[in-house]
This record gives structure tokens, sequence and C-alpha cells, in this order.
């Protein structure tokens, strides 16, 4: 169950870096169709890219191995009582299926408002298309090759500029984007991102039929006109193509922008070295294996003393087992965990053993078999010791420890887990956008702005059509008297923002150095805890606590950074 939830982490995780790379550097380029297959990239990625794995195998040498004695010692200790945890995984997990089932539910009942709306209706069919002129006061919408519209509530130019629109959206299956932004909401409902991220989708959507239909279209300010009239309906299909959006004064904006510049697109592959990074943080998998089986410890030991443990050394020998290390080598041994089975063979047992240098380590065997031989072997040359945990079922290998040929038996792969201090690095910290005071935006006086004139009811009226070209003529003369301030102003928040943007991408410049780094010596760090603990020892767990605490404070630093990013956007647009 673990690993579904770090599945839906990492999905949730790449929505989020798709977001912001559109948010912060694609959002107002008109590459509108670019656009598109950049986001449904994105989700698509989301998906496949965290169960990409790379194996990396590091080769270790084996645990030096001495002599054999015969088995000595033990103090038995009383097994950990069970204590009463409530299991988060089943809380999370019933969160997620009743958000993930009330939305199914919505998503039924849109289905079932689209039907209603097309049922019983006459359908006119014309070249590719399906059109279904209703009486409801509905927005316009397609969804595949249906145009639904009310004729009633347009005028001929209006409603065939509507038409173009809706046959962008029909000839380039658009209904697909959006079914699919809808399938991402339900999955990933609880990330609040892919909210956002399927607002952009949509809104991208209507650049891209905005500008398909103003080409076809003569008079370009006509179906500027358009949107604006249709301002408010009382009701809009949600898993459609709506002609009406709340987003008409963007739509605007994008319709009159001039077309981006193709250097621009360099933006599209910023997202590579993220990607890059996500890889080499979460989806290398470092396998530890030894080279040989058996080693030396030392070729002409001056001294060698064995401490050995088999499956059916009882409690006295083991007790005798931390006397005799503590009275002949000063060495504290605490024997826990241990379990026996109906046989009275043991099938756990943890053994954490200190010298009196501070020298710490520790043997750990879990499972339901019986378990092989382990033990400690001491070395003493010229006066110095030292301290070798065997494992793996090593104490019943041919051994061979200067003339000396030891016990054979096969062996039994248990955990070993070192307890010597490893330090995860500290990640480094994303530097702040810089921020400031912006300059004051021109007031303009809101009475003396100019009223557009309404148009005539009757288009064939010349007379009345005459006198509102000459009225238009002159709201737009005087509307051009309020632009040269607002480019100035234009201009000086554009160079503001730009000497902010150069220093901001200096200390990016850094920080992707400073990261690289950190991501080397991570993968050093992991290698160190998967090759001394091994991945289901306790002491392993313990120190990738400790390792997840440190990335938690990473991602706060992360997050502060993605906070101080929307900062700025936040005051950019306010001014």
């Amino acid at each position: 169950m673990e690993a579904i939830f770090i599945y839906i982490a990492k999905s949730s995780g790449l929505v989020v870096l798709f977001y912001f790379a559109y948010y912060f550097l694609l959002r107002k380029e008109t590459f509108f169709n670019s656009n598109r297959w950049f986001l449904l990239t994105g989700l698509v990625t989301s998906l496949i890219l965290p169960f990409v794995v790379y194996t990396k195998i590091v080769w270790i040498n084996p645990v030096p191995v001495s002599t054999v004695s015969y088995p000595q010692n033990f103090v038995q200790e009383a097994i950990q009582e069970e204590s009463f945890e409530i299991n988060w995984h089943y809380i999370l997990l019933s969160i997620y299926c009743i958000g993930f089932l009330m939305l199914i539910i919505k998503f039924a009942a849109d289905f079932y408002s689209l039907n209603s709306v097309l049922k019983g209706k006459k359908i006119q069919q014309l070249a590719d298309f399906k059109f279904v002129d209703v009486s409801e006061n509905i927005a316009p919408f397609s969804y595949f090759d249906y145009i639904v519209y009310n004729s009633s509530m347009y005028t001929e130019a209006e409603l065939e500029n509507i038409i173009e629109h809706e046959k962008v959206h029909s000839n380039q299956n658009h209904t697909i984007d959006v079914l699919i932004s809808r399938v991402f909401c339900v999955l990933f409902w609880f990330n609040p991102v892919i909210w956002l991220y399927k607002k952009a989708i949509l809104q991208n959507l209507e650049f891209i039929a905005d500008s398909e239909a103003a080409k076809k279209i003569s008079d370009k300010k006509a179906y500027q006109y358009t949107l604006l009239k249709i301002t408010t309906h009382e009701s809009c299909v949600a898993i459609t193509n709506h002609f009406y959006q709340s987003l008409i004064k963007k739509r605007i904006v994008m319709l009159n922008k001039n077309q981006s510049k193709k250097r621009n697109s360099w933006k599209y592959y910023a997202i590579l070295p993220a990607l890059v990074a996500f890889v080499f943080l979460f989806q290398i998998k470092t396998v530890a294996q030894e080279k040989k089986e058996a080693q030396e410890i030392s070729k002409n030991p001056t001294a060698v003393d064995v401490y050995k443990i088999k499956k059916n050394t009882t409690d006295q020998e083991l007790k005798e087992f931390t006397e005799n290390l503590k009275q002949n080598h000063n060495v504290d041994v605490v024997i826990s965990n241990l379990k026996r089975n109906t046989k009275n063979e043991l099938t756990a047992i943890k053994v954490d053993i200190q010298k009196g240098t501070g020298e710490d380590q520790t043997i750990e065997i879990e499972g339901n078999e019986p378990i092989k031989s382990c033990g400690i072997v001491i070395t003493s040359e010229n006066g110095s010791k030292k301290i070798n945990v065997i494992t793996d079922g090593g104490m019943d290998k041919p051994l061979v420890v200067g003339d000396n040929l030891i016990l054979n038996e096969k062996s039994n792969p248990v955990k070993v887990c070192l307890a010597l201090p490893i330090t995860p690095p500290v990640p480094p910290t994303p530097p702040a956008f810089p921020t400031g005071p912006m300059p004051q935006a021109p007031a303009p006086d809101m009475s003396k702005m100019p009223k557009p004139p309404v148009p005539p009811n009757n288009p064939k009226d010349k007379v009345a059509m005459s006198k509102f070209g000459k009225e238009m003529a002159e709201f737009e003369k005087k509307m051009e008297s309020f632009e040269p301030d607002m480019s100035a102003y234009e201009k000086q928040i554009e160079e503001i923002m730009s000497k902010r943007e150069a220093i901001f991408e200096k200390e990016m410049e850094k920080y992707e150095v400073a990261m690289e780094k950190f991501n080397a010596d991570m993968e050093k760090f992991t290698e160190q805890i998967e090759i001394k603990y091994g991945k289901d020892s306790k002491q392993y767990e313990i120190n990738m606590k400790q390792f997840e605490k440190d990335m938690k404070v990473f991602e706060k630093n992360m997050k502060l950074h993605e906070k101080e990013m929307k900062k700025m956007e936040k005051e950019s647009q306010k001014s």
C-alpha cells in the first residue's frame, strides 16, 4: 500500500512541475498549439515516469571472517509487547476513495445532463458537423462533431462567428483534452494544482479556437464584440467546449497580441533538467552485491576469539556469551527481540555490541525460519583489538585464519545493521525572486471613459448602420488617447522585471550547481544506508525517517520558493 502512496506522490509532483513550467514560462506565449501538446505531455509523463526505475549495482567486499569457536552466551529479554496503532494508510485510502466516488458520480451526472440537452433534438448534418439548434438558454458548445447553440439569441453575423469558433474545437478534437483533464481531476482530486492544470488546458483551447476562427472571419472586431455580448447564460454543460467562459478579457488580449518570437521556443526544453533531477533523486535503485563469499581477516593474527550463535543455542549459552565478552574483551553486549519457534529454535534475535572505544555494531535477524550461524570474531594484534560481526551463515562457511580451516555449512541470508552514524546531506536553499516596490499604474478617470455605441437592432437598416459606423470610429479614436500612458507604464514594468529576472537567473545557476552536488551526495548516502543497514532493518528505518525529515525541510524550502514566485506574479498582475 505504501508503494501506491509513493506513486501518487511522485505523479502529483510531476503534475505540479509541468504546471509551474507552463505558468511561469509559457502562459503568455502565443504558441497555443505547442502549449496544448506540452500540457497533455505533462499528464502522460506524470503517469509513466514514476514506473521508470534505473537499477544501479554496487559491488562490495564481504564482511571479513576469521576463526571459529563454540557458542557461548546469552541474556534473554522479554519480547516487546504489541501496542495498538492507527493505520493511517487505510484512513488516507478511505478518504481518497470517498472523494474519488463523489467525482465519478459528478462525472456521470454531467454526461446525463449532456444527453438531456441532445435527446429528442433535430440534428442537421452539414459536412463533418452535426448542428443542433436548441431552445434552452445555454452557452453555445461543441462535443466531438456536435455543435449546439440557440439561434434565437444571436444575430446572423454573431451566429456565424460562434459556429466558426466551435468548428475549430470540433476539427481539432478538443473534447478529448477536456475529458482527459476531467479524468485526471477525478484521479488526483486531492491535489489543488490539478484543478489549475485543467483550467489552463481549457483556457488554452479557447485561445486556439479564437486564433483559428479569427483567421477565417473578415471582421475581427465584430468577433470581439460577439465575445463581449455573450456575458451571461443560465447554464452550460461541464464536459464540453463552451463558446463562453469567464476568460473573455484574456481571450481578447491574446487575440490582439503580437505573435511570440520563435526564439522563445527554448522554454519548452526548460522542463528537461527538472525531469532529469527527478529521475536521479527518486528513480534510482541501488543494489549491493558481494564480490565473494569468504575472506581472510588477517594473515597472521596474534590471537583470534570467536563467539558463535546457532539456531539451537540455549539461554544459558547466550548468557555466557555476554559474560565472556565483557570479562575477556571489555565489550558490552545486549540481546533483544528474541523469538523461538515450537521446537525452541531461534527465529529472531538482535545483538547490540558496544566496545569501550565507542565502536558500535549490531546483528539483527528477523524471520519465520530458524536462523543460520552468526556471531562475533575478535582479533588481537600488537595490543589492539578488532571486532567483526559475521552473518549470512558465515560462521558455518569454510573460513581460513592463518593455517586453520574451520567448519563448512550452507548459509542463509540475514539482515545486518552496522550502527555507525551516517549523516544525510543537507539540501541547498533555493533563491527567492527579487522583490521591491513597483511603480504606480496610471489610474484613468473612469468618468471620462467613453461608452461603446449600441449596434442597431436591424443590421439591414443602412442609415442606422452608417450612423453606428461613425459612432464606432469616434469611440475608437477616444480610446486611443488612453493608450500612451498604459504603454509607457508597461515598458517601465518590463524593464524592472527584466533586471530582477537577470539577478534571479544568476542565483538559480548557483542553486543548480549546488543541487548537482546534493544529488551526488544523496547517491552516496543512499548507497551507504542500503549497504550498511539493509532495507528491512530497524536501524535503516530510523535513518530513513531522519532523511525524510530532512527532505521535508527541503520541500518546505521549495514551497517557500514557489510562494515567492507566486507573490512576484501577483504583484506584476496587480500592477
